[in-house]
């Protein structure tokens, strides 16, 4: 069974980090783009940041660029966000997912999703 599982949600102050991974199981995501989403109460989800199979290519929305950080390790089957300097307004449920191409930046090109980890920056 193709299985996503977020993890390393919580709360958070203003300012602080956090790093969320996104671990796969019955598949390989060797040959995987992979996306963090998020989406905020009563807001539509976004895309938040991709990686390429090989790693080699990233993107980030406007919002995160210079604070989050998206890495993998295929050896572990797991792909990270690390994110820094959190704001309020980065609150949300984020999810991962994996597209079976090499890369994208399309959120319907995604076919397989976790359940998703929440996130809470407050003081």
């Amino acid at each position: 069974q193709l299985q996503l599982v977020e993890s390393g949600g919580g709360l958070v102050q203003p300012g602080g980090s956090l790093r969320l991974s996104c671990a796969a199981s019955g598949f390989t995501l060797d040959y995987y783009a992979i996306g963090w989403f998020r989406q905020a109460p009563g807001k539509e989800r976004e895309g938040v940041s991709c990686i390429s199979s090989s790693g080699g290519n990233t993107n980030y929305a406007d919002s995160v660029k210079g604070r989050f950080t998206i890495t993998r390790d295929n050896a572990k089957n797991t792909v990270y966000l690390q994110m820094n300097i959190l704001k309020p307004e980065d609150t949300a449920v984020y999810y991962c997912a994996a597209a079976p191409r090499y890369y994208s930046d399309v959120e319907d090109e995604y076919d397989y999703w976790g359940q998703g980890t929440k996130v809470t920056v407050s003081s």
